[in-house]
């Protein structure tokens, strides 16, 4: 009997037809059945022809027709609406069809995943892997949670423009719909606001170990929220305080409660700064930043930080916190925070992104149970599971151990429904896995420490739930292949029995 395809994150139901293919030939055509779709099917096209060689003309005609991908969007009549898709696949043709793009999206990435791994390259001619076969299936598929994210801290160690699009386009490949980019930290401010132009350009000089940091302009910032907007992701933004704001304090000296400049920190210690909170000029900083962020942020949340904010008193950070959040709602805005904010007694609707570890302080367990009795919903991303920055083992020489190991396993065999009690499924927005980058100065290292483990977290945001690791690990061997392909330098997990050749599928 065939075995079902690897795919990740695994779909909803899977019925496999044996003895059943589709061919992508030099004649095969793609059809959209509108201007809605028709992005999609660009994209498509896009992924498809580099690899293949063939012409793939996209064409706005109705799905059905002999040797053509078909991508359809049905406008609620699925009735199953949101990210969900319905996946085809017959010796004719293929038929794709999503209530909405994002549906059609996400099916996309299924379909790539159903051709040989070679559909990944990159490089300038088509691949020798021929036939473009596709194994007849019937996929039925919809996500778990609707927050399913990677966060970059990018204040640490700058990342360029260029670096974060190639995360955008790996990440969306497995169904992640959030990139939550840590935007400021005692280290650096990567996002120039006009009112405030020292904060760029002068709290954004340096980085970690003292080298030369960056920033990213305005119209940089686009860049970013469009390209991901055109594969269907939210950027996410986060402005870390009252804490982390060294980088700040540097800029304008008058944030500081005694008005004296600082210099610019480039070390890693946490709980080093804090916002000067009842401070006139702090409360002006405070609006004008968050606005000029949220006019260049079209999605619907502005991430505030609020975590080991130490060199605060309790009595400032809860006033602060509270102050914050009106400024948010009054954006038109949804505040998100880690979970130190919740002892700020947050309105219903906001977000508590949960960091702390299994074996890590119980207050943090206590603060998002108490969220959730508020009506808040979490961001799980467990330090000792969800944190890319942990190494792998004892050998590994980048990142950190605080939380622990968290090996290829680790990021992958647990439930965010059962990880804190008292805390449900209906309580959990979705999962998030972040990378902090103290020791990470550059993409290669990046992706050396998000992948394989980011796909584990994308299948847990995504999935049902009952998978094993032992199951898992053979369909993550499989991407290896893609990965190669792609030129993604990620660790090789001896406990996943990688493939070797990009020509497998």
């Amino acid at each position: 009997m065939t075995s079902p395809p690897p795919l990740i994150p695994a779909p909803e139901s899977i019925e496999l037809h044996e003895g059943v293919e589709f061919v992508i030939e030099p004649d095969t055509s793609i059809a959209v059945n509108g201007p809605e779709s028709r992005p999609v099917g660009e994209y498509l096209a896009g992924v498809l022809r580099k690899p293949t060689g063939y012409p793939l003309p996209l064409a706005i005609q109705p799905g059905g027709v002999d040797n053509t991908v078909s991508l359809t969007l049905t406008r609620g009549r699925r009735g199953r609406g949101g990210e969900s898709y319905s996946l085809g696949v017959g010796v004719s043709g293929i038929d794709l069809a999503a209530d909405t793009p994002e549906g059609l999206f996400r099916g996309v990435q299924t379909l790539r995943q159903l051709l040989p791994a070679a559909i990944e390259k990159t490089s300038d001619g088509p691949s020798v892997a021929e036939p473009w076969t596709v194994p007849g299936v019937r996929i039925e598929d919809r996500p778990r949670w609707g927050w399913r994210g990677s966060m970059l801290d990018v204040a640490r160690h700058f990342i360029p423009v260029a670096g974060v699009k190639r995360h955008i386009e790996l990440a969306c490949r497995y169904k992640l719909n959030m990139l939550h980019l840590h935007l400021t930290d005692d280290q650096g401010w990567r996002i120039h606001v006009d009112r405030w132009p020292r904060l760029s350009r002068h709290g954004g000089r340096l980085q970690v170990g003292g080298t030369s940091g960056g920033y990213y302009t305005k119209d940089e910032y686009r860049e970013i929220v469009s390209y991901a907007a055109e594969r269907h992701m939210t950027v996410v933004p986060e402005i870390d305080m009252p804490g982390h704001t060294h980088a700040a304090l540097a800029s304008y000296p008058q944030l500081n409660c005694d008005g004296r400049p600082r210099s610019l920190y480039t070390g890693t210690d946490v709980r080093v700064s804090s916002l000067c909170i009842g401070k006139e000029v702090t409360d002006r900083f405070v609006e004008e930043v968050l606005a000029e962020i949220a006019e260049l942020t079209p999605g619907p949340y502005l991430h505030v930080g609020g975590d080991e904010a130490s060199q605060t008193s309790p009595e400032d950070y809860v006033a602060f916190i509270k102050r914050v959040e009106e400024i948010i709602l009054a954006q038109g805005k949804t505040m998100v925070a880690w979970e130190e904010a919740g002892r700020a007694g947050l309105a219903a609707g906001s977000l508590v992104q949960f960091w702390n570890n299994g074996s890590g302080a119980p207050s943090g367990f206590k603060l998002a149970r108490s969220a959730v009795e508020r009506g808040q919903k979490l961001v799980m991303s467990p330090s000792d599971r969800a944190y890319l920055d942990m190494k792998y083992d004892i050998t590994t020489e980048l990142g950190t151990q605080w939380a622990g190991f968290v090996d290829v396993r680790r990021a992958y065999d647990w439930d965010p429904s059962q990880f804190i009690a008292q805390v449900d499924e209906s309580d959990i927005a979705g999962i998030e896995a972040p990378i902090w980058t103290e020791t990470i100065a550059d993409v290669d290292s990046l992706e050396f420490m998000v992948w394989p483990r980011l796909a584990g977290i994308a299948e847990l945001g995504w999935s049902p739930t009952g998978r094993s690791w032992d199951e898992y690990r053979m369909r993550l061997a499989a991407h290896g292949p893609r990965w190669e392909a792609i030129g993604v330098n990620f660790f090789r997990s001896p406990h996943v029995p990688w493939r070797n050749h990009a020509n497998e599928s």
